[in-house]
């Protein structure tokens, strides 16, 4: 028997990284999955991704490992499109039991994007990406689980939302993640009454084939990880045992939390 035996989750931003890793622990535990992100297929965008890959998506490789999963090509930030899968998962399942609103990301370079520079149609691209991605998904599956008096609903922020970046950049994904921790506090307030955790992950550099792709590495034994108590990157498969923790009755009694998945990175807190 496994943990989420008989339950639905909907995991976004699944069709790669972090996003795939979360889809395919959850399926792992018992759950149907509706993996979801604008691209099935985006994993092609990096070499070591695709040749991770045991079928043709994230979809597929639950699906021939004996679990039931449901794919869906959509923008986060298109509400009417969010609603509409969330009402597909219902009408085919019944219900829905979790939600891991991963799906999200950063655009242009640092030094084009400090806090007095960013240009106004990114900023708002961003926002919209990350922000305004978690609000719809969060909004959509918010009344089936008042309805059902249960759910689990884990956000996604990031290191990079608590702390500033060099020289002010990337200030647009830094707020937008900022941004969705403190969206998740007010949900859990909201929902706590209805028997709905709702928790937020910061992750902080994980080796996904992005990442190490953009820093260099997969252990993290250079200068990038020596802020990092750990002295090395986190990996996807950590980070998705941290969501077994909050999608499982494992964190009963966790709601409005913040929980950093960084090794130790130099944090203030």
């Amino acid at each position: 028997m496994g943990k989420l035996d008989g339950q639905v989750a909907i995991v976004t931003g699944a069709g790669r990284g972090l996003g795939r890793s979360y889809a395919l622990h959850l399926a792992r535990l018992g759950a149907r999955v509706a993996v979801c992100d604008v691209d099935l297929h985006s994993y092609a965008e990096f070499d070591a991704e695709a040749a991770a890959m045991t079928a043709d998506s994230t979809v597929h490789e639950i699906q021939a490992a004996g679990g039931e999963a449901l794919g869906f090509e959509l923008d986060v930030a298109d509400r009417d499109a969010v609603f509409a899968m969330v009402e597909d998962v219902r009408g085919t399942w019944g219900r829905v039991d979790v939600l891991v609103a991963n799906a999200g990301g950063g655009r242009g370079r640092p030094a084009d994007t400090t806090a007095s520079k960013v240009p106004p149609e990114l900023f708002d691209l961003v926002l919209k990406m990350n922000l305004y991605g978690t609000y719809h998904c969060c909004s959509a599956v918010a009344p089936i689980m008042r309805e059902q008096r249960s759910g689990r609903i884990v956000t996604v922020a990031s290191y990079a939302g608590k702390v500033a970046g060099v020289g002010g950049g990337y200030a647009h994904y830094g707020t937008a993640k900022a941004a969705i921790a403190h969206y998740t506090r007010n949900l859990a307030q909201e929902l706590g009454p209805f028997g709905i955790n709702v928790n937020c992950i910061a992750p902080g550099v994980i080796a996904t084939a992005r990442i190490v792709k953009l820093v260099g590495g997969s252990t993290g034994s250079n200068s990038a990880a020596d802020d990092i108590a750990l002295r090395r990157y986190g990996s996807p498969e950590e980070c998705a045992r941290v969501i077994e923790f909050l999608a499982t009755d494992l964190s009963d009694y966790v709601t409005g939390a913040l929980i950093p998945i960084d090794g130790g990175w130099n944090r203030s807190d």
